[in-house]
């Protein structure tokens, strides 16, 4: 069964013509002849970006979602490419209800109607790993149920045996294979997919989403229902919302759009600087909006993490870099320790202005962020600076922030919503603000000291006085060594300017 499918995946390759990619380099260009010469029926006409994308949604749901992944990685692929396979879709056909009512019964051990008092046959939506049913809780609360592919882990390991192989036959083939790591973008890959199988985890990722956010008047997250939630099952708040690619629909409704873009942006921008956690698969299938004029945040599979110096390193560089201060850039990324600390901060800076100075032709609220880190990500590779995962996804949920924010509004400054939010996190951590947060933070560890303090001291003023003799015998003694050393070397220098004198009175006589 394994070889069928790779040998599928070869026969996709060359009908889509994408042995380009593999055999580009001039070494192979007499295999590449053979192969044009061979396969000269096939049409390849079409961009190389949108033959791959054509090439990944024929092998099926899985190989989509890796395509969706490698769109993230655009300091490794070039940005046509990764353009068109952000336009990948995830979506199959649904799997049958009796396999719902089956995993249910298996999941719970009760049958579907004891589980739920009522519960819609037609998904609402159907995706690789899993589908979302609607249904309602025996107390009659309306929720929306997620349940995993049956058999789908199996799946995917087979799968990303293969693609496993054929990463490694590229960076074996490929000029520039070790650069590109595509073994690499592939267990990056496995471990999202590994992620997605335990609802589990993305019940709580819901859930610590939705505490970042409590009574937000900008984003509502669902409330996971933990009784209910087990690793093949996850159930949650049924939200009612309007898709927010329904841009008629909620001006219709009465949604202030242009608003609604900026409640966008402050809300990536909070999450990333003020929590370091942020939803990090945010198109627009995943993505509605209120009544109220609120976002509604759905599908927490895949969520992003920034460290202390993830968030300083990002701060810093977009601050910096829009008062164009490219120094500042430069020793942002050599204090944060993403290039070497002996690369020259000069030739640095010189190499970033190279590349952004020029973006300043055009007005500020034109200027995409996530093309700036771009920029910024491909010169900083030059001084070796090695890309984390957490930053290529970062990068990739802010142009899907940046392009949904100026689908709703095409005067949206971007600059302007965001720099509010990086200012008052810039100053939490040097002024007086931080201060008082680590105050806040160190408390607890303070209250557990304080108590002790009083018997700690009458145990040092009432130790032993034996230890405090001999303690203060070896204080003496020394005392007496040091002594005896200041004289040896005293003995030392009168012997040396002794010598100094004799010698010169030799050279004189």
């Amino acid at each position: 069964m394994r070889l069928f499918r790779l040998i599928k995946i070869f026969y996709i390759t060359f009908k889509f013509g994408l042995d380009e990619f593999i055999f580009a380099h001039n070494r192979f260009s007499l295999i590449r002849k053979a192969l044009q010469k061979a396969l000269f029926f096939r049409n390849n006409s079409q961009a190389r970006g949108v033959r791959l994308r054509l090439a990944l949604e024929a092998l099926g749901p899985i190989f989509v979602k890796f395509g969706q992944i490698l769109s993230t990685r655009r300091d490794l692929i070039p940005l046509d490419v990764a353009d068109e396979l952000a336009k990948l879709q995830d979506q199959v056909p649904a799997f049958d209800y009796a396999i719902v009512e089956k995993v249910i019964a298996e999941t719970y051990g009760e049958p579907i109607n004891k589980v739920f008092s009522q519960f819609d046959q037609v998904p609402v939506a159907s995706a690789s790993v899993a589908q979302v049913h609607f249904a309602h809780l025996p107390d009659g609360k309306p929720v929306a149920v997620k349940i995993l592919r049956p058999g789908i882990a199996s799946v995917i390991q087979k799968d990303i045996k293969l693609l496993d192989s054929v990463a490694w036959l590229l960076q074996t083939l490929l000029s520039d294979g070790d650069r590109l790591r595509p073994r690499e973008v592939v267990a990056d890959f496995a471990h999202h997919l590994n992620n997605e199988l335990d609802l589990m985890l993305e019940a709580a990722n819901c859930s610590l989403l939705g505490r970042n956010f409590p009574n937000s008047p900008m984003l509502q997250v669902p409330e996971v229902y933990w009784d209910w939630c087990r690793e093949q099952v996850m159930v949650m708040e049924r939200m009612d919302g309007t898709p927010i690619s329904q841009i008629d629909k909620l001006r219709a409704m009465g949604i202030d759009i242009p608003k609604l873009a900026r409640n966008g942006v402050e809300i990536f921008f909070t999450q990333v600087f003020r929590d370091g956690f942020f939803h990090a698969d945010m198109h627009p299938g995943n993505i509605q909006v209120a009544s109220d004029g609120r976002y509604i945040a759905l599908d927490f599979g895949i969520m992003g993490t920034l460290t202390e110096t993830d968030k300083q390193y990002l701060a810093r560089n977009f601050l910096a870099f829009f008062k164009r201060d490219y120094r500042e850039v430069a020793l942002a990324h050599v204090e944060s320790g993403w290039v070497a600390s002996d690369v020259s901060v000069e030739q640095f800076e010189t190499a970033i202005r190279a590349v952004c100075e020029p973006i300043f032709n055009k007005p500020l609220k034109d200027i995409s962020f996530g093309r700036v880190l771009i920029r910024l990500f491909h010169t900083a590779r030059k001084f070796g600076l090695i890309i984390q995962p957490q930053l290529s996804m970062l990068q990739k949920t802010l142009l899907n922030v940046e392009g949904l924010g100026r689908e709703l509004d095409p005067n949206l400054d971007l600059w302007q919503t965001a720099q509010p939010v990086l200012e008052r996190w810039m100053s939490e951590q040097v002024g007086w603000r931080s201060v008082l947060k680590r105050i806040k933070n160190e408390a607890p560890h303070w209250g557990a000291i304080l108590p002790t303090l009083p018997r700690k001291l009458d145990a040092f003023l009432t130790q032993d006085i034996s230890k405090l003799s001999t303690l203060d015998a070896e204080v003496t003694a020394l005392k007496k060594q040091n002594q005896q050393q200041k004289q040896m070397i005293h003995v030392l220098v009168a012997l040396v300017v002794g010598l100094v004198i004799f010698g010169a009175w030799q050279l004189k006589n």
